[in-house]
């Protein structure tokens, strides 16, 4: 098993260069946002991508620096803090603005910028006629500050920071070419789909402080969490330890991000953003959020074995179910987008049965074998005047050879051929996986075979025999420019040697890259005793599939010894278009949760028109029947007596004015007959 506690004592270094990873590339797109159009009407493009690139490389510099300055280091005190500032000091809760920098974020801060770094410059090169380029690159710059921000933040409040930002940067990229409702749909998907993720992270860090609070150890920072999660033993909720349900919802948010069963439904439609975004958002960050999260709490994933084996099984099934429905997609970059969910499964299952390191390593090398592969499809796409379809293109190879070579490379090692950076990384996964389940193995291997196929299912389907695009297309083909290009043979490059980082001692190798990590995800121990000869027979038999998978898709798509065709029709053809549909899992999700959710609204609607603006209008009626009579009262009543009043003085002024003639001698008369009148009726007594 793995200790719980490997990183409770490791030494810590403060330095402020950290914060400044982080912090060029947003300031990168602060400029473009603030500025861009303004640059870009002066300079051009280049002058909004000289910005992007400039602040991705800056930052590219900054982690190897810092990368270079860890390894001088004790391999068991390597960790750097910066803290930046003070931020969240309630009760028991103290967390501050802060960044770390230790083995594990070493590794993904370099990918992020690495790769990130790659994927803006071949941006310059594909969004050549884009009007708006300020924008795309402003976003792939606020995209890349949060993925660091992210991997960076020393607490889990500060990594869902960086969690929410990049879903809201990726909704802002797929949906970039917004006057396409196609885009913006896939892209309000993702949003959806991954705040319901998001939910179930949430629970998660509300549950583990609520937890530690209750056991008078409150806190978020990573460095301290290892020391404090021991007094978690033995606390239940429901029934269930409190550490399962902590690791569960922890989990639920790593589906929504890394699009694991039942949360992938967002991350094939996202390939209806430009190109570079899918390479962005597939290869090297984020859907690899999930991975780095589990990796960074693996220490308290340890203590809930039930969740292990609920992440392995998930991940099985995802790698397995995402490759299938590989196999019968006709869009190049849908093709790619079912691989990555089921590299991701992959991962997984390296997660799942405590095989940390493996799991990160193959994060690693998957992120330069897919990101090329993607920028080798938007190359394609960029050549085909925006066709995607694989069935239109063929023969490619005889225009655009840089983008062959590398794709072909590419895809050389996401089908593990030896010597390539997939074998070691893939190879390594399902060995720790045979060793937890045969069951899981066996997954695995089956998805191996599948992956070999598809992919080159799709390499001879685009890149030989004849070209099957309209003359007007082929008229214009050609390679593509240098900006794009040159990633390429880098990513190549890393696809062929970056698993000899990762060499296993069977093959003679140290897993320096296992070893690098362990200070900071440990290590697993295998009860019993396994020989050599297993494990060369397995990685024999996953080298077989491998090679099985890529003479199949040779018998079928170059020498047609099989018809496509007729192997669609095996089974009555069903099997095909289950595959070809995804399983119809849209269509399930369309006729309950959308249809259920649909129903809802319409009921809380009606109950809402019925039943509340009936109260409240019946409310303004009765309202308005009171204000009627009580309007008419004063009208009648009211204003009658006081009108009245008014009517008789006014009356008895007329008569009294008559009185007042103006004549001294009708003065006389009145004053002679008062007073005798008055006389009179004093005698009369």
């Amino acid at each position: 098993m793995v200790d719980p506690h490997h990183v409770a004592d490791v030494a810590v270094h403060s330095s402020q260069l950290l914060r400044w990873i982080p912090f060029i590339p947003l300031l990168g797109a602060a400029v473009n946002f603030l500025l861009g159009t303004r640059i870009q009407s002066r300079a051009g493009r280049g002058g909004v991508a000289a910005v992007a690139i400039g602040s991705s490389l800056a930052s590219f510099v900054l982690v190897v620096i810092s990368f270079f300055s860890l390894l001088a280091f004790d391999e068991h005190s390597r960790l750097v803090i910066d803290t930046v500032a003070p931020w969240v000091h309630i009760g028991s809760l103290n967390v501050d603005i802060g960044f770390q920098f230790d083995p594990l974020s070493a590794v993904m801060t370099l990918v992020i910028t690495g790769i990130g770094s790659l994927i803006h410059i071949y941006s310059y090169g594909y969004m050549d006629e884009e009007p708006a380029a300020w924008r795309f690159f402003a976003l792939l710059n606020l995209f890349m500050f949060a993925m660091l921000t992210l991997v960076l933040g020393d607490s889990l409040l500060l990594m869902f920071v960086g969690w929410e930002g990049v879903g809201l940067c990726s909704w802002a990229l797929i949906g970039f070419w917004h006057q396409d409702h196609v885009n913006t749909t896939a892209g309000n998907k993702a949003f959806i789909v991954n705040r319901i993720g998001d939910f179930g992270f949430l629970l998660g860090v509300f549950l583990l402080f609520w937890s530690l609070d209750s056991a008078g150890q409150a806190s978020m920072v990573f460095r301290e969490l290892p020391a404090l999660v021991g007094g978690l033993d033995g606390m239940a909720l429901w029934g269930v330890p409190v550490v399962t349900l902590i690791t569960l919802f922890l989990f639920v948010g790593a589906t929504g991000k890394s699009a694991q069963i039942p949360l992938f439904v967002w991350l094939p439609d996202a390939m209806a953003g430009p190109t570079p975004v899918s390479a962005l958002i597939h290869a090297a960050t984020m859907v690899t959020a999930g991975v780095y999260m589990i990796g960074r709490l693996s220490f308290l994933f340890a203590m809930a074995p039930a969740t292990l084996e609920v992440v392995a099984i998930i991940a099985a099934a995802t790698a397995f179910f995402a490759a299938t429905i590989g196999i019968a997609q006709n869009d190049i970059k849908k093709v790619l987008a079912y691989s990555t969910v089921s590299q991701l499964g992959y991962m997984f299952i390296a997660m799942g049965v405590g095989a940390w390191a493996a799991g990160i390593f193959h994060l690693v090398t998957h992120a330069f074998f897919k990101a090329c592969l993607f920028l080798g499809a938007g190359s394609v796409i960029h050549a085909m005047h925006h066709e995607q379809d694989m069935r239109k293109m063929g023969g490619l190879r005889h225009y655009m050879p840089r983008t062959f070579w590398t794709f072909l490379i590419a895809a050389v090692a996401i089908a593990g051929v030896p010597g390539t950076a997939g074998f070691f990384s893939k190879d390594e996964i399902l060995w720790n996986a045979y060793l937890h389940s045969p069951a899981l193995w066996v997954m695995g291997f089956l998805s191996a075979g599948i992956t070999a196929f598809y992919m080159f299912r799709l390499v001879f389907m685009t890149f030989y025999g004849e070209c099957r695009a309209d003359e007007h297309i082929r008229e214009h083909l050609h390679e593509s420019s240098g900006w794009m290009t040159w990633p390429l043979i880098i990513l190549a490059v890393g696809s062929l040697f970056a698993g000899f980082l990762g060499v296993p001692a069977a093959l003679g190798g140290s897993n320096a890259f296992a070893h690098f990590l362990e200070p900071v995800v440990g290590h697993m121990e295998h009860s019993g005793h396994h020989s050599l000869a297993l494990e060369y027979g397995l990685m024999a038999a996953s080298v077989g599939i491998a090679g099985l998978g890529i003479l199949l898709a040779w018998l079928i798509y170059v020498k047609k010894v099989f018809s496509a065709e007729s192997l669609a029709r095996i089974g009555g053809g069903w099997p095909h278009r289950v595959f070809l549909n995804k399983y119809y899992v849209d269509e399930l999700y369309g006729a309950t949760v959308l249809r259920g959710t649909m129903g809802l609204s319409t009921l809380f609607a009606w109950f809402d028109r019925t039943v509340v603006d009936g109260v409240v209008n019946g409310s303004a009626s009765v309202t308005r029947i009171g204000a009627t009579l009580s309007g008419a009262f004063d009208f009648r009543v009211v204003d009658g007596l006081v009108n009245f009043t008014a009517d008789a003085i006014h009356a008895f002024g007329g008569v009294v004015r008559r009185v007042q003639t103006g004549s001294l001698n009708t003065y006389l008369y009145v004053i002679v007959v008062v007073v005798a009148a008055v006389l009179f009726a004093g005698t009369w007594n």
